[in-house]
C-alpha cells in the first residue's frame, strides 16, 4: 500500500498532479481542496490511497489527513466510488461536508453532481456518528496546545496504542494525562509503557 508520495511537483491541474520521485512520474488524482493548498509548492507531499480495479490502478492524493479520512469514509458507503468521493470533496470543503453530515443536511450533499437523494441519505446516516466522534477528538487534541513541541512523540505513542488495540479516545486521554504529569522530556518508549499501565 502506498501511504504517501513526496517529490517534485512537475504538473498540476485542478483534477490531478504528476509528482516526480527519483525520475518516475506518479499521476495522482486530487480534489479542488488539495489543488488550492498545493498551488504554489514545488516540492509536495501527498497522503495517498491506491484504488485497484481489474483494468486500472489509480492513486488518489490528499494534502491533509482530515480530507483523506473523509474520502475513505465516503467510499466505504455502497454506491459511492472513489471518483464520486473526490467529486464531493471538490464541491464541498471538509468542514462543509462534516457540518452537512452532522446537521443531516441532505440537500447540500445532494447538490453535488452525481449524488442522488438516496446516496445523500446513506452518507448522512452511515457517517454521522463517525464524523461527530472525529470532530470531538480533533477538538480535544487542539486544546493541548502546550504539548505542540512534543506532538511527534505523542502522535507516535498514540499510533502504537491504537495498533495494540486500544480505542483512540482512551489512548489519547491516557497520553495527555501522563504528559501533564511528566512534562515533555519523556521518551517515546516510556510514554507508551506508562500509557499501557494506566489503561
Amino acid at each position: 500500500m502506498i501511504s504517501y508520495l513526496k517529490g517534485k511537483l512537475v504538473f498540476k491541474d485542478p483534477t490531478f498532479v504528476i509528482i516526480d520521485i527519483s525520475g518516475i512520474g506518479y499521476q495522482v488524482k486530487i480534489s479542488l481542496q488539495t489543488y488550492s493548498k498545493i498551488k504554489d509548492e514545488e516540492q509536495v507531499m501527498l497522503l495517498t490511497f491506491l484504488h485497484i480495479k481489474e483494468d486500472a490502478h489509480t492513486l488518489y492524493g490528499f494534502k491533509e489527513e482530515a480530507e483523506k479520512k473523509l474520502f475513505l469514509n465516503l467510499i466505504s458507503i455502497s454506491g459511492v466510488g472513489p471518483n464520486t468521493g473526490l467529486m464531493i470533496l471538490s464541491s464541498l470543503s471538509s468542514e462543509e461536508l462534516e457540518t452537512a453530515i452532522i446537521q443531516e443536511d441532505f440537500k447540500t450533499i445532494q447538490n453535488v453532481k452525481g449524488v442522488g437523494a438516496k446516496t445523500a441519505q446513506r452518507i448522512v446516516l452511515e457517517l454521522k456518528d463517525k464524523v461527530k466522534k472525529d470532530s470531538i477528538l480533533d477538538l480535544s487534541t487542539s486544546s493541548a496546545g502546550f504539548l505542540n513541541k512534543n506532538n511527534k512523540v505523542k502522535d507516535e505513542a498514540l499510533q502504537a496504542l491504537i495498533t495494540l488495540g486500544f480505542p483512540k479516545a482512551t489512548a489519547e486521554k491516557n497520553i495527555l494525562a501522563i504528559l501533564k504529569k511528566t512534562g515533555s522530556e519523556i521518551s517515546l518508549e516510556d510514554l507508551i509503557k506508562a500509557s499501557l499501565k494506566s489503561t
